[in-house]
């Protein structure tokens, strides 16, 4: 839990600059429900000490009764209304803080490399990216930010307990150590269960967003029940562990209520003594007693929010494993932007392995000058796919270079590199919205005219416009409305805007009919006219058009 604390403590200072004057209100909001809190049983004691037990005139008591009672009624009110003040101001900052942490997560997570996501389940991500933050946004909330009122509670009614008697305040404060030990005993545990529950959710969702986009396998195969029962396992453990941890939590908050029973109980037989030798007024006794409570309530708090607090520090635990990872590709330091290239793709004896000692690539060279056009052909598993990958920096190579029009890759920027080529993938991915919008996807704030025309040199245009809303047909996720051919014709118009010197295409036609094959392979070849081409396929029929065929082996 310590390093989880840690963590939240060092994400949250750099956070405070932007909420400070929801911080300032609160902090300012809790100052004063603490010296309200002091207040609030003062006229009790007034009452007891001076009305109950003076011999005065009715009239007298009856004026004197009236007043406290309005007194009363006057302090707890404000006391509330600073409380809310702090509450509020906690959960504003709170809230502001969590944004920007899970902001800050996703555009970590989108920077990470592909051997990262190779590594994850996508699921386990998303529970992390979304409930995760959540739970640190609990822990700020319910236990990080007011832990630093519960600890000025303590210590101002602890110091007034001592200023009222001190010998009474000992008989008070002497049961802290017991939560101390209570908490030291069962509080490891907690957080080892919490931790366990948020793996087992993290396990589910990834069970459950594996089966959902892959449901046309689940469905042909049957699997319906294999995949139920794998999600159901993870899901039920997951229970088990919360169980545990909110059975623990509770053997806490017992622990704590029964230790303030004793405190309560010695306060008020010594203290009933006391006041029996003239020792300590009925007031006073009363006035202790109600510090005394105050003095606790920190400790019930941290007792009855334990399982939460456990689940928090698990989640941030989780969080901060995912932001202290590295990716394996990124700017070195001094990286320059690239110039705008001309196309030329060189490798000088690159060699790369997925794993090491298992080159996929070795000792590769190749040189394509601009607007030339080449084939990779062979098996698979001969690494094709890989030098494309290459030329995107995914990953760099383990031996060799590769330059574009002469400059490293590595000496250049990975954004200023990637946005000067364009890729046609067979898994063409779509994203759940307008065909407008995922064609701009490849060159932001394109004009209406840029899209048309993508669209068009495409094959695009024709059927987008038969469409019921034209351009701003809603695709579902993943592009599922539409047909293969449809989805790889707005993929073609998407890398068309971006009109990259360097293109790269891999398997574009694999899985389509000969009719969208033919308009795919058309576009295809008004899209990369002029351009460095690089055609991964088995498909003869688009390799035919390459000047250069380089046959790959194991």
């Amino acid at each position: 839990m310590t390093r989880s604390l840690r963590w939240v403590v060092r994400r949250v200072a750099p956070y405070l600059r932007t909420p400070r004057r929801a911080g300032g209100l609160a902090l300012a909001a809790l100052a004063l429900e603490i010296g309200l809190k002091a207040l609030e049983p003062w006229p009790l004691k007034y009452v007891f000490d001076r009305i109950l037990g003076d011999g005065g005139a009715a009239l007298g008591r009856s004026t004197g009764l009236l007043g406290a009672a309005v007194l009363v009624v006057l302090i707890t009110g404000a006391r509330a209304t600073a409380s809310y003040w702090n509450t509020l101001g906690f959960s504003l900052v709170g809230n502001r803080m969590v944004t920007a942490v899970r902001e800050d997560l996703y555009r970590h997570l989108t920077r990470l490399s592909l051997a990262f996501h190779a590594r994850q389940r996508a699921g386990d991500l998303v529970v992390r990216l979304s409930r995760d933050a959540d739970l640190v946004k609990e822990v700020l909330v319910t236990g990080i930010l007011p832990l630093v009122g519960n600890v000025a509670i303590l210590v101002v009614m602890s110091g007034l307990m001592l200023w009222l008697n001190w010998r009474l305040a000992l008989v008070a404060l002497a049961l802290i150590p017991g939560f101390a030990l209570a908490a030291s005993r069962l509080g490891p545990k907690i957080h080892g269960s919490a931790r366990a529950q948020r793996q087992r959710e993290g396990a589910a969702a990834s069970a459950a967003s594996e089966a959902i986009g892959a449901i046309k396998v689940v469905q042909a195969l049957s699997l319906e029940g294999t995949v139920t029962h794998a999600f159901a396992r993870e899901n039920r453990g997951s229970q088990g562990d919360d169980v545990q941890a909110r059975r623990l939590s509770a053997q806490l908050e017992r622990t704590v209520d029964v230790l303030t029973a004793v405190a309560t109980a010695l306060v008020l037989g010594f203290g009933a003594r006391m006041v029996l030798v003239a020792q300590l007024t009925p007031g006073e006794l009363l006035v202790f007693l109600s510090y005394l409570k105050s003095a606790y309530k920190p400790m019930q708090d941290v007792a009855k929010y334990t399982s939460r607090i456990a689940k928090a520090m698990a989640a941030g635990e989780r969080i901060a494993d995912l932001l202290d990872e590295q990716p394996e590709v990124q700017d070195a330091p001094g990286a320059r932007r690239a110039p705008a290239l001309r196309g030329q793709v060189t490798l000088e004896r690159v060699s790369f392995g997925y794993v090491p000692g298992r080159p996929v690539l070795r000792d590769l060279s190749l040189t394509l000058l601009p607007g030339s056009v080449v084939a990779l052909v062979g098996p698979s598993g001969t690494g094709k796919s890989t030098v494309a990958g290459l030329l995107l920096r995914f990953f760099d190579p383990t031996a060799g270079r590769v330059l574009l029009d002469g400059h490293d890759l590595r000496e250049l920027t990975l954004d200023s590199v990637r946005s000067q080529i364009s890729v046609v993938l067979q898994d063409t991915l779509l994203f759940a919205t307008t065909i407008r919008e995922n064609i701009a996807l490849g060159v932001p704030h394109s004009t209406e005219a840029d899209i048309i025309a993508a669209a068009t040199l495409a094959n695009a245009h024709e059927f987008i416009t038969r469409l019921p809303a034209g351009y701003d047909t809603v695709v579902g996720e993943r592009g599922v409305t539409l047909s293969g051919g449809q989805r790889q014709r707005i993929a073609i118009a998407r890398a068309a805007i971006r009109r990259a010197p360097i293109v790269i295409l891999d398997e574009p036609t694999t899985g389509l009919d000969a009719e969208n094959a033919q308009l795919v392979a058309q576009a295809l070849a008004r899209v990369t006219a002029g351009a460095t081409t690089i055609i991964i396929s088995h498909d003869p029929a688009l390799t035919a058009r390459a000047a250069r065929h380089l046959r790959l082996i194991d």
